[in-house]
């Protein structure tokens, strides 16, 4: 029996109507549906995204941890697991749509899975079929424009580095800051000094049902969950 094949699928960032047409297709054509989530017993953001387009019942539901942790012994366990369970399906010749909040290819979990598979099966069938990023879905639902002309713009995983986010900012148009909550303190101050409040945004969750766009004294202390960024436009 000739093995399945892995498609990494982008879900978009949260409104399940951001799913492109293809993303669905090969929803509906695979017959396990694979969803990375924190542990076990966690509820899955991506999966939640796909549910009114799959049937629990009609699909090989299969799902993945991934910990949030830096741990190497932790992490390549539990790597290994993943690949093992997505491999055991596709030798028997399932094909299995991994879905991804946002787009498969850009910081996404699949990008780790579709290396580790290689690493380790070989010559792996795999497909990508791209979705909607949140930093997208944060310009639309925001109406700001991230590029215009000759406009220079970066995408930066916010960290605790008061140096380089300062930079990031002074050497660009418009910044899209991703992971921001861990340092949104930090954001503040830079933004403070640069005399740009005003030209900053923050939003969680885009799209989604529980989106929230913050305003600037909202943030003043508070914690934003994991999934919140910043869109700096200048």
């Amino acid at each position: 029996m000739t093995t399945g094949t892995l498609y990494g699928v982008g879900a978009g960032p949260g409104d399940p109507e951001l799913i492109t047409v293809k993303a669905f297709r090969a929803l509906q054509e695979s017959s396990v549906i694979a969803y990375p989530k924190k542990r076990k017993g966690s509820k899955s953001y991506a999966r939640k995204i796909i549910d009114a387009y799959v049937d629990p019942s009609e699909k090989d539901m299969l799902g993945l941890v991934f910990p949030m942790t830096k741990d190497p012994a932790i992490l390549e366990r539990e790597w290994n697991a993943t690949a093992e369970a997505v491999w055991e399906k596709l030798s028997e010749g399932k094909d299995v749509a991994f879905i991804t909040e946002g787009d498969p290819l850009l910081y996404s979990t699949f990008i780790h899975m579709m290396n580790v598979m290689k690493e380790r099966y070989g010559n792996v069938s795999m497909k990508v079929i791209p979705g909607i990023s949140s930093i997208n879905g944060a310009a639309a639902r925001l109406s700001l424009p991230l590029a215009d002309g000759d406009d220079l713009v970066a995408i930066v995983p916010a960290k605790d580095d008061y140096e380089a986010m300062k930079k990031a900012i002074e050497e660009h148009d418009c910044i899209i800051f991703i992971k921001v909550a861990k340092v949104i303190d930090l954001m503040l101050q830079i933004l403070k000094e640069l005399n740009l409040t005003d030209k900053a945004k923050v939003v969680s969750k885009v799209t989604s049902e529980e989106e929230i766009v913050w305003s600037m004294e909202e943030l003043e202390g508070a914690e934003p969950e994991y999934l919140t960024l910043m869109v700096v436009r200048k």
